[in-house]
Order: C-alpha cells, then structure tokens, then sequence
C-alpha cells in the first residue's frame, strides 16, 4: 500500500498499523500522488499547544475512508520518549478507526502494536492503577477487545510478581544449541539440521563450553548472581547424552547455582528424547523439561516435516515422568498447515491427559524463509485459527490454568499472540523475565542475543553473536567483545 505521511516521519508506526490490518500489504514512499482509487494512505499530524490531531485518509477497494484521533498535548515536562508515545498513538489510532472502516472489523489486539502488549498494562498497573482502570485504557485508548484486555492483566500481574522477586545483581542465562533432526516447515529460526551438518556438533560443544567457562568467570568479577538457567534451540536434545553432559557440568562448574530458580532444557522434538538423556539432565539438577509435541494430528506433523508420530510423543512423556521432573512443559501451535480446529482441539485435550503443569500454546507465525511460505502449504485460516485459541482459552482456565506470559511475533495468523499458561507454581521465571524484560540475559552460543537491563528503567542494550555456527566457531573474538561489553556494562551501573 502507497503510504503518505505529512507533518511527521513516524514511519515504523505507520507500519506497525499496516502490518496489523492489513498483513498482505507491504509499505510503499512513492514521490507522486496515488492514481485516482487506488488503494493508499495519507497520515497527517498536527501538534498544538493543548492537542495534537491525526487524521488519517485511507482509500481501500475504492472507497474512501476518513477518521480523525486526538489526544492532549504532552506537556514541557514530558520526555521525548513520552512525547513520540503519544504522537504515534494518535497517528495509529487514526489510522486504526478508519482501517476497520473499511475492514467491516476489528483485530482482538485492537490498535495496540508491537511484541510485548503486557507492558503497557504493567506500567499501568505500577503507577498505582487498579486492575480496573488498567483495563479501561486498553479499552478506550487501544480498543482491544475483552478476552485480550483479560490476558494482559493476568500476565500483566505475573510480570509484577516476578518483578518483584528479583534481586540486585540478578541475570538470567541462555544457551542456545542450533540444531534439529530436521527442519520444520514453519521454522525460520538459525537453526541447522543434524543431517547436514552432524560433523559441526562436537567443535559447536567444544566452543560452547568454553564461552560458558569464561562467561562464569566474568559474572563473578562482576558479583552477579544467577536467577535462572535456560537451555533452547534448535533442539538441546539433538545433542548426545555425552554432550549434554559436558554443556552442563561447564554450566554448573563456572557459575554459582545458590540462586539459580529453576534450570530448564528443552527436550523439544519427542524423535531426540531417550531415557539416557533424561537422566543426564536428571543428574545435573534440571528441574524443568519441555517436549514439545506441537500438534498430535499425523497429518499435521507430516506436512510440517516432523519426524516422529503421536506414539513417539506418548514414548516420550511417559520416560520424562519416569524420571520424575519437577517441571514439564508443553508446546502445541494454533494454525499449522492441514490442521483444523477439530484437530486442534484433539491436540490439546491429549495434551492436557499427561497434566503438565505448563502448556505454551502458540500461533502460527508466517515467517519469511519458512517453507510454508516458500512451499505454498495449505494453511487455516484466520476465523479457524480463531476457533482454536477460543477453544484453549476457557478449557485451560477450566483446567487449573492461568496465562502468565505471552507475546506477539510479525505475521502471526490472524494477529493473535503466543500464551503460556501455568497451574499454580508452575510458572517458568525465565518466559517472563526475557518477555517482560525485567533484568539482563547474558546468552551464550551461535545467535544468541544477550540483553542488558537497567533496573528500574526501560533502557536496554544489546549484543549479539555471530548466527552461524560455524562462524561462531572460527570467531570467538565476537563473544569475547560480548562479554566485555556485558561486564563493562554493570561496572558502569
């Protein structure tokens, strides 16, 4: 869609709105006027002494659309931060009324963008709001609807309690291991199949380890205490039993545990899970596994190119009780190519048999690289996807189950979100404090991302490693500079 943008350049905003209603359309800045009827998009701004105005002119299938937003100006006192949050909530929501004008209807995150809607509620709520109150600004000011608002303020008062254990110094750690059996079709993560590249496993452990080593060794210079410990992927279980080990023991010989919550691994992909393995995280004091069956139909697991049958997930759990974790977790995905919402539903309700105390239940994410987008698969659509996450939400709440954290990805089907849902005392602190970003996330590994949080604030910085592994192999000058900066960063603070 041509978009046109005068008296401001809030750019990402506009986009942001374009994304939500309109997914199919990519931005376009052209010089020249759109032709007559042609689908595009003029965004004004006006800044006032007491208000600010937008008005948003969209012409969509011919029609055209026009609808106004204001709000008060944001007075001299207000930080350039504030003011830019207010300027582009006007223009989205202008945007937002004119875009569902013409749409006949209303995406259930309403004009609210972005990867983390529980902050808002959050802040909302630290300033001292009531949960009431909170609401009602999701309401008017975003136009969420109801079942949403719900959710942000559950996860929302999550956050806050798990804001409120942390103590100063606290990080939580990440280990990324890059590898599957296999490649899923909605995966667009850098991630390597074992069967391309087994030979890169052993060197990948060998420098794992030793970025963990020293990565110890500078979070105790720095006197920081480790909360939580989470080990993802790829698949962790792609690893042998001998390479966990070693993953694990570097772990837990270079850092400090006497704080450390909770250690979790995913077991991911049922097809890696052997008694061996478990007993290795076993041994080494994990006290969370996730095995993530993401769909039971065996339709649905062929087409995504998943390796393994319902069976296999049965197997599977049955040798995770055994060992007797205190955590299980598990993941199902709303939206996958030939799923139905009957299928969905069978899916959870197998799920929910095995009583684990932690069922992620995602939307599929239409992700550039992907093979459903390269391959063209048959994919449900949004009123099915619909279906299924109103099915989840009022049988897991029926269940014992209680949202704690969520969040939204680009290109989710139906602009929904992903939720994770917990029986009391079930809740994996590390969802919450990378998606709440609550304190620092020193990670280690090919891709890993590490975060470092200001207390108190909304300031973040960032480093990444290299994203392959075998550079991240041949380059370990990129975590070396990682880790300076991150031991640099506290000794500023």
């Amino acid at each position: 869609m041509k978009l046109y943008l005068n008296g401001h350049n809030y750019k990402y905003a506009a986009e942001q709105m374009l994304l939500t209603l309109f997914p199919g359309e990519r931005p376009e800045y052209p010089d020249a006027p759109p032709l007559f009827g042609e689908d595009a998009l003029l965004l004004r701004l006006s800044v006032g002494p007491r208000q600010v105005t937008a008005h948003a002119v969209l012409t969509y299938g011919g029609a055209v659309y026009s609808r106004y937003a204001r709000a008060p100006a944001p007075g001299p006192e207000a930080g350039q931060l504030e003011q830019d949050r207010v300027l582009q909530r006007v223009l989205k929501n202008a945007f937002y009324r004119a875009g569902t004008d013409a749409l006949g209807r209303e995406p259930p995150w309403g004009a609210l963008t972005g990867v983390r809607p529980v902050k808002l509620p959050t802040r909302d709520l630290e300033r001292g709001l009531t949960v009431r109150e909170a609401e009602r600004r999701l309401r008017e000011l975003y136009h969420v609807s109801a079942p949403r608002r719900r959710l942000a303020l559950d996860c929302a008062q999550a956050s806050l309690a798990a804001k409120g254990s942390l103590a100063p110094g606290d990080v939580s750690l990440y280990v990324g291991i890059p590898f599957c059996p296999t490649r899923c079709a909605y995966c667009s993560f850098v991630s390597q199949s074992v069967e391309r590249s087994f030979a890169l496993v052993p060197p990948y452990v060998d420098a794992l380890c030793g970025e963990i080593s020293a990565g110890g060794e500078m979070v105790r210079r720095a006197g920081l205490r480790v909360r939580t410990f989470y080990m993802g992927g790829g698949t962790p279980t792609t690893l042998t039993a001998e390479q966990m080990d070693r993953v694990l023991t570097a772990f837990e010989t270079s850092f400090d545990r006497t704080a450390c919550e909770e250690i979790t691994v995913e077991a991911g992909r049922p097809d890696t899970i052997t008694a061996e393995k478990l007993v290795v995280l076993r041994t080494h004091g994990v006290t969370r596994v996730s095995v993530n069956p993401q769909t039971f139909e065996e339709n649905v697991l062929r087409a995504i190119g998943r390796c393994h049958t319902a069976a296999d997930i049965d197997r599977a759990m049955e040798l995770v009780a055994r060992c007797g974790f205190p955590h299980v977790n598990m993941d199902l995905i709303a939206g996958l190519p030939e799923d139905t919402a009957e299928g969905f539903r069978r899916s959870l309700d197998r799920c929910l048999t095995y009583g684990p105390d932690d069922i992620t239940v995602h939307t599929l994410a239409l992700k550039k690289g992907s093979r459903i987008l390269t391959e063209g698969l048959r994919i449900p659509g949004a009123e099915t996807v619909a279906e299924m996450l109103d099915y989840a939400s009022p049988t897991l709440r029926t269940a014992g189950y209680r949202p704690y954290y969520l969040y939204r990805q680009k290109y989710m089907s139906g602009s929904f979100e992903n939720i994770g849902w917990c029986r009391s005392g079930g809740e994996c602190w590390y969802n919450v404090d990378i998606m709440s970003e609550l304190c620092s996330i020193l990670s280690f590994g090919a891709a890993g991302s590490t975060k470092m949080v200001v207390p108190g604030t909304n300031q973040i910085q960032r480093a990444f490693n290299v994203k392959y592994p075998t550079e991240y192999i041949q380059r370990p000058e990129k975590w070396q500079a990682n880790q300076a900066a991150f031991a640099a960063f506290y000794e500023a603070l």
